[in-house]
């Protein structure tokens, strides 16, 4: 960004904003990290702590594995804190790429303008509306990420090291290296359909949902003033609970969605270390997997489409295969 100018025109107000973007994002992904990484651990299926008895609400027994802040206890205990941070250098740079990528979009495919649905006659116009706004997003999160993904392996394969105590992927040049050498140009996107999967699915899921939901629940005429004299006396104001309804409508689908996608999660992630030569991708951990519908498939028959899911109760189902150390 140049500043010999001087000036505060509108030509360097955009690069300014999407820096901006970028640094709260590496902020944001710094700061969660370690709970990714623990996850991922788990996703894997590496328990390196038994479990330990406790009751449920119900007062019977049951068997619970560590939580997130004993599993992170543990990684400082034997890497030190730094180690909580490990394989995040490639997933700044992946999470800089995506922001980089939507905002490149953004000024080459400028979006319309998305009016507010506002009315139940207007229920088909409307859907029109969010099936052209859903499928721009959609759009811009394929693309972005996919550029993003040989990042994204590169930081899975590096977290997952720490199992085997290996150190085969060190740095993001050298992991390049390794990976195209030894899979080819297709290594750098294994586990890439379950997650646009996922994303399509959460888009759409969301995004109609809410839609549906605002259309046909949402009342308009309600007024957020004493008596209903809002329409009358200040008309702005009977849009405003219906507003705030809709704004918190898109977001609790936005949670209740993510869980029924998060099996697309699971299987991409696990794909990405599958095979690789770490000892994460490899029994007794995981199978050798021919495709990601036969990963699908084996954690379907365990039982096992959500594990990692939860990261603070979790308890031992019968289904567990867990690589105990």
């Amino acid at each position: 960004m140049d500043g010999g100018s001087g000036g505060l025109g509108s030509g360097d107000n955009a690069p300014t904003t999407e820096a901006l973007f970028v640094a709260l994002g590496a902020g944001v992904t710094a700061l969660s990290h370690p709970l990714l990484y623990v996850k991922l651990l788990i996703q894997v299926g590496h328990e390196p702590m038994p479990p330990t008895l406790g009751t449920n609400v119900l007062g019977r027994k049951v068997l619970y594995l560590p939580s997130f802040f004993t599993y992170a206890k543990y990684i400082v205990q034997v890497d030190g804190k730094i180690g909580l941070f490990r394989g995040l250098s490639p997933r700044l740079m992946s999470n800089a790429l995506s922001t980089v990528t939507r905002g490149s979009m953004k000024k080459v495919f400028p979006p319309d303008e998305i009016e507010q649905v506002s009315n139940k006659d207007d229920m088909k116009t409307s859907l029109k509306k969010v099936v052209k706004e859903t499928s721009y997003e959609m759009m811009m999160q394929c693309v972005s990420r996919m550029l993003a993904h040989p990042l994204h392996v590169i930081s899975m394969r590096c977290m997952v090291q720490f199992v085997g105590r290996e150190a085969k992927y060190s740095g993001v040049l050298s992991s390049i290296g390794k990976i195209f050498k030894e899979e080819g140009l297709l290594g750098f996107f294994v586990g890439l359909i379950p997650h646009l999967l996922g994303d399509v699915v959460f888009l759409w899921g969301c995004n109609l949902l809410a839609h549906f939901i605002n259309a046909y629940l949402v009342d308009d005429s309600v007024s957020d003033t004493p008596g209903g004299l809002g329409n009358d006396q200040n008309p702005g104001s009977q849009f405003s609970q219906a507003l705030a309804i809709r704004s918190y409508t898109k977001f609790v689908m936005g949670i209740a969605v993510s869980m029924l996608t998060y099996p697309f999660l699971l299987v991409g992630d696990l794909m990405a270390v599958n095979n690789c030569g770490l000892q994460a991708g490899l029994p007794p951990y995981s199978p050798v997997f021919k495709s990601w519908i036969h990963c699908w498939k084996y954690l379907s028959v365990q039982g096992q489409l959500f594990r990692g899911s939860s990261l603070l109760f979790r308890r031992v189902s019968s289904g567990s295969c867990f690589a105990l150390e």
